[in-house]
């Protein structure tokens, strides 16, 4: 059992440090990385360093820091302002338009920032202005921007994504490779129900369209922004260039390894971005050695956040965690999928009520990943359902910090906002992964 109580370790320091204590959640991880390797008794030592020597070498901790380069540098080139000046011309004559823009716009910021605050802060800062001149109280546009900000969290390459990744239960079981489309498409359905969520809200608080001199000619914001699509267009070549079918096929298995999607995803988002967005972009070596003196701190929490977990997860495994769960496992066992969904999934909630996402997929993915497959739910399945339920958050008060982010640009209480937010985005966020664990809702 010593891999077990490793486990719970684990999960006890890193609520302990970053609940309790406060502290941020890299040094939670590393903290709980270190109870863990305690339980290696005499091999104290030895454990932690070939540990440390794993989380260091994987890939999917250059990727990590690779895409919290790109998002900053996306974000500060204008892509995303000009993706949802081109939402707001196609929408914004429409009824409650401003709302279907805040909804769709935080999607699109999601997906390269993986950020709900910052979605919240960006994209608020834009839209909620705009919701309010359509004849929709402050308190709608901060549950708004609050309930979508957590869909960046599904997108991939999010922290929570990596996170998942390196839960000891999920290593070795899925990849990055694997799960990438699996996590896009759970985003996607993601977005798709907060669209519905907008659909009754507009109708509920009688929202109008957008005030006329918020929108602009479609074939002004198209001509001035069709460039950035480009950007996210630019995803698809990585993506089919290390196609197991596309490579084989043309220059043999050999490439197929020697080419990894991570490494060259944020390549290919950050080539258009810098040729898209130069205008907006620093002119001078002191002002790119300014702005990534900006981004230095959130690289330091990921950095250590990402080694410390895949380090972590090499030290349980050896442990024998696997074989050491087997037993316990098997006790659910006749249970139905579907309770086991439901049962996990309000757990999942709950952690992530005082918790962000990437807090609650390190204290309970692994245990909760381990109980929804030993349920007879297949692993990308239960990979997305984890990614959904971990991204309610946002949506899940009094704990939702991009609620209060939103709360504060509207003007409004956040406490206002609670019950409209639990009712619109938190409770259809626990149906959606349901659904998609018990196999509803196709996902890949």
């Amino acid at each position: 059992m010593t891999a077990i109580f490793a486990l719970g370790a684990f999960i006890a320091a890193i609520v302990l440090w970053n609940v309790v204590f406060k502290r941020n959640i890299a040094e939670a991880m590393f903290v709980g990385f270190v109870a863990a390797a305690g339980f290696a008794g005499a091999d104290f030592f030895p454990v932690l360093w070939k540990g440390f020597l794993s989380g260091i070498q994987n890939e999917v901790v250059f990727a990590a820091l690779a895409f919290v380069i790109v998002g900053e540098i996306l974000t500060k080139a204008g892509i995303i302002q000009r993706i949802v000046d081109i939402l707001s011309s196609m929408l914004g004559r429409l009824r409650g338009g401003s709302i279907y823009a805040a909804t769709v716009g935080s999607g699109v910021f999601g997906a390269v920032a993986h950020n709900g605050a910052a979605t919240a802060a960006t994209v608020g800062a834009i839209t909620i202005p705009w919701i309010k001149r359509s004849n929709a109280s402050g308190e709608t546009a901060a549950v708004v921007l609050g309930g979508n900000s957590g869909v960046g969290a599904v997108f991939p390459f999010s922290g929570a994504f990596f996170l998942l990744l390196a839960a000891p239960t999920v290593t070795g079981v899925v990849s990055a490779q694997t799960m990438a489309l699996t996590a896009f498409i759970a985003a996607l359905w993601m977005v798709v129900v907060r669209l519905v969520s907008a659909f009754f809200l507009i109708r509920k608080q009688k929202v109008g369209a957008m005030d006329p001199e918020d929108v602009k000619p479609l074939r002004v914001t198209f001509l001035l922004g069709w460039t950035s699509l480009l950007v996210l267009a630019a995803v698809a070549l990585p993506i089919l260039a290390t196609s197991g079918t596309f490579v084989t096929d043309r220059v043999g298995e050999d490439a197929f390894d020697a080419v990894p999607v991570l490494v060259w995803l944020p390549v290919a988002m950050l080539l258009p971005g810098l040729i898209v967005g130069r205008k907006q972009l620093p002119r001078t070596g002191r002002a790119w050695w300014d702005m990534f003196g900006k981004i230095s701190p959130k690289l330091g929490i990921v950095a250590v956040t990402m080694i410390s977990a895949f380090s972590a997860s090499d030290v349980i495994s050896k442990l024998g965690l696997s074989k050491q769960m087997t037993p316990l496992l098997a006790m659910l066992n006749g249970v139905p999928a579907i309770v086991v969904a439901i049962i996990v999934g309000i757990i999942i909630i709950i952690v992530a009520g005082p918790l962000s996402t990437t807090a609650t997929l390190a204290a309970v993915g692994s245990v909760a990943f381990a109980a929804l497959t030993a349920a007879g739910i297949p692993a990308p399945l239960a990979f997305a359902a984890l990614l959904i339920w971990a991204a309610s958050e946002s949506a899940s008060p009094p704990g939702a910090a991009p609620l209060y982010v939103a709360a504060g640009i509207a003007g409004v209480d956040p406490v206002k906002t609670f019950f409209p937010v639990i009712m619109y985005y938190l409770i259809p966020t626990f149906l959606l992964g349901v659904l998609i664990a018990v196999g509803v809702l196709w996902i890949p």
